[in-house]
C-alpha cells in the first residue's frame, strides 16, 4: 500500500498520523505511534479495511518478510511526502524459542513504536566499550545495494548493557540510529508493534553477533495467506481488546 493505491489510506487513519509526523522528526514519528496507542481501533478499523482489498494485501506481502528469528515484518504503508512508513511487526503465538531480534543492532532511521497485543517488549540497549561486557562481531547492514540484506564483517567489538525498558500497552519507545538494541517479546502468545519510520538518516547500520555465529541471515518471503492471517489475528486481539475495556 502506498500514497496513491488506497483511498481508504488516504482519508482518516493515516491522513490524521501523515499531519502529526509533519517534517518526519523522531518528535513527529512519536505523535504519531502515541496517536495510535490512544486509538488501537481506529488501527484494527483501517487494518480490516485496507486488506480487504487482495492487490492491497499481494503489494504488501511482496515488500514484508519473515524474519530468520520468527517474527513477520510487515511494510504495511509508505508516504513519499512526509517521508515515513507504517510498519507491523508481529510474533505469532508459538513455541519458537528463538522469538526476539536476538542480535544486538541499530537502525538507519528513527522510529517510534508502540504495543498492539502483548504481554510486552524488552528492549535492552548496548554501548561499544572497550573493557568488559561481552565479545561480538560487528557486522555493517546495507553495504551492498545489490544485496542491502548481506552482513559484511567489520572486526570484533565489546558491548555493553547500559539499560533496559518494557514496553507494554499505551507505553511509548522511540530509537534513535545511535540507539543499539534487541527486541524480546514477553511470553509467548501473539504479540504485535505499530511501527511509525522515519526517513533513512545513514547509509548502513550496524548488526552484532557472537563469535562463531555466520554473517548470513536470509529473510524468508511473506506469502499473502501469512499476511491475511496474522492481520486478522491482530484485528481479533484489538477488537477482544476493546470489548473488554
Amino acid at each position: 500500500m502506498n500514497a496513491s493505491t488506497s483511498d481508504a489510506a488516504e482519508s482518516g487513519f493515516v491522513a490524521a498520523l501523515a499531519a502529526l509526523v509533519g517534517r518526519g522528526t523522531l518528535h513527529g514519528l512519536a505523535a504519531a505511534a502515541q496517536a495510535v496507542s490512544d486509538d488501537p481501533d481506529a488501527f484494527g478499523g483501517w487494518l480490516e479495511t485496507s486488506f480487504r482489498d487482495i492487490d492491497v494485501a499481494r503489494a504488501t506481502a511482496a515488500r514484508s518478510y519473515w524474519h530468520p528469528n520468527g517474527f513477520a515484518k510487515l511494510v504495511l504503508y509508505t508516504s513519499a511526502e512526509p517521508e515515513f512508513k507504517i510498519r507491523m511487526h508481529v510474533w505469532p503465538e508459538s513455541g519458537l524459542s528463538r522469538r526476539g531480534e536476538t542480535n544486538p543492532h541499530s537502525h538507519r532511521w528513527e522510529f517510534a513504536s508502540t504495543l498492539i497485543t502483548g504481554q510486552g517488549i524488552l528492549l535492552p540497549e548496548y554501548r561499544e566499550v572497550v573493557e568488559g561486557g561481552e565479545q561480538f562481531t560487528r557486522y555493517r547492514y546495507g553495504t551492498n545495494p545489490a544485496d542491502p540484506a548481506l552482513l559484511v564483517d567489520d572486526g570484533a567489538v565489546r558491548l555493553a548493557k547500559v539499560r533496559s525498558s518494557r514496553l507494554s500497552r499505551g507505553g511509548l519507545y522511540t530509537c534513535g540510529t545511535e540507539v543499539v538494541h534487541t527486541a524480546e517479546p514477553v511470553g509467548e502468545q501473539l504479540t504485535a508493534t505499530l511501527v511509525v519510520q522515519g526517513r533513512h538518516r545513514t547509509s548502513t547500520t550496524a548488526v552484532f553477533r557472537s563469535p562463531g555465529e555466520t554473517g548470513e541471515q536470509p529473510n524468508r518471503p511473506l506469502p499473502v495467506t501469512d499476511l491475511l492471517r496474522l492481520v486478522k489475528a491482530v484485528v481479533t486481539e484489538v477488537r477482544g481488546c476493546s470489548s473488554r475495556r
